[in-house]
């Protein structure tokens, strides 16, 4: 009897494994039904990407006014109130040089300047702008009287006299020759670069 029973209860037990088995095996087999199934948001599929996503410009591409193009004509208020206008430079030659105070290669190049252009052409038909960019008097000013600067500098607030020459990157060089040409437009400061703009400048005050 008692056999009986152990059997009994061994049958019972592979009968619940096999039917469990089945259910499991059922799970995994049946298609999901197509409501269900995880879909990807419309927007990353179909629709192109956002402006403020999309590449960004290299400094050639973002840069309007090219070597050999007019240098276009602008008035800009200096540090001291006095105005200046690029036209009424002609027959000098014109460095022309967007920088801003929280840009570490503005402030690399601008330690430089005094000693290695404005001094070194001084006497010479040769003219320094630096233009400061976006940025407000007051920002200057602290800036100027941290750094000990004394050279005259431009200040262009709202950023519309940069954007008559480039897009982005700073900081930017145009020296414009004494007929308002550009004749070298470079983006960024190292010292090759620097070093080649000296001599730019020297050669085009020859011409």
């Amino acid at each position: 009897m008692a056999q009986r029973l152990q059997k009994k209860s061994n049958w019972g037990l592979l009968a619940m494994l096999v039917l469990a088995l089945a259910i499991v095996a059922f799970m995994i087999w049946w298609p999901t039904p197509a409501s269900e199934e995880p879909q990807q948001p419309a927007t990353e599929q179909a629709q192109p990407a956002p402006a403020a996503e999309k590449e960004r410009p290299t400094p050639e591409q973002a840069t309007i006014i090219k070597e050999g193009a007019v240098a276009p004509d602008f008035e800009v208020t200096m540090f001291d109130g006095e105005k200046v206008r690029l036209a009424d430079l002609k027959g000098k030659v014109v460095l022309l040089n967007f920088w801003a105070t929280w840009c570490p290669p503005c402030r690399a190049e601008l330690a430089r300047v005094e000693k290695d252009i404005i001094k070194r052409f001084e006497g010479k038909p040769f003219v320094f702008l630096p233009v400061s960019r976006g940025e407000e008097r007051k920002t200057v000013a602290e800036f100027r009287e941290k750094m000990g600067y004394t050279f005259p500098m431009g200040l262009d607030t709202d950023s519309s006299i940069y954007k008559k020459y480039a897009e982005t990157y700073i900081p930017r060089n145009f020296l414009i020759n004494k007929e308002g040409k550009v004749v070298k437009a470079s983006v960024g400061y190292d010292e090759a670069e620097f070093a080649e703009l000296i001599k730019q400048i020297e050669e085009t005050i020859k011409k």
